[in-house]
């Protein structure tokens, strides 16, 4: 039997379709893994009639409390994978801004996910990356981890607050209209 009858029919496989060693990865693969996971957030699903794209951000977002958490986590991804390639402070900040006005007005609820698929946050920060690439270097990259770590923390803490008042406020809602 071939590989491809244990994918499609048959046994199944335990092997992985492919592996990616991250700590042999060049820069140019971590960018292009970065492209992909952009590419899926932002502008996977072409919109029937129009020229438009949205992702899977937008569409996470319609998920009350998870769906945010996670297209804001897989935006964080981005932005730590920036900082171990050695992008220059600025240059994070940028992005780190570009997530957290994506993760605080993204996780209001039916708008959010409106100025998710207008605002394209992960889009913006490859291309920032892009634009920076060459521009690396190897200086200071270790503080700039721990700035990213800080940075990761304060969007975690944020969305759990938001999570919890947008909790706290729909079952206030709920109860004013008599259902809690």
């Amino acid at each position: 039997m071939d590989d491809s009858t244990y994918r499609y029919g048959g046994e199944r496989s335990l092997e992985p379709d492919a592996i990616v060693d991250f700590d042999d990865a060049t820069p140019e693969d971590t960018l292009d893994r970065l492209r992909t996971v952009s590419y899926y957030l932002d502008n996977a699903i072409a919109i029937p009639g129009t020229n438009y794209r949205i992702g899977l951000d937008p569409i996470l977002g319609l998920v009350p409390g998870i769906g945010d958490t996670t297209a804001s986590a897989m935006s964080a991804y981005i932005l730590v994978e920036a900082a171990m390639l050695g992008v220059p402070r600025a240059t994070l900040a940028r992005m780190f801004g570009n997530v957290l006005l994506d993760t605080v007005f993204g996780s209001i609820p039916l708008v959010g996910d409106v100025f998710d698929a207008a605002w394209k946050a992960n889009t913006r920060n490859v291309r920032l990356l892009e634009e920076r690439y060459g521009d690396f270097s190897g200086e200071g990259v270790e503080a700039d981890r721990r700035v990213i770590l800080v940075a990761v923390a304060v969007i975690t803490v944020l969305l759990v607050a938001l999570g919890v008042g947008i909790t706290l406020a729909a079952l206030w809602a709920l109860g004013q209209f008599g259902v809690f």
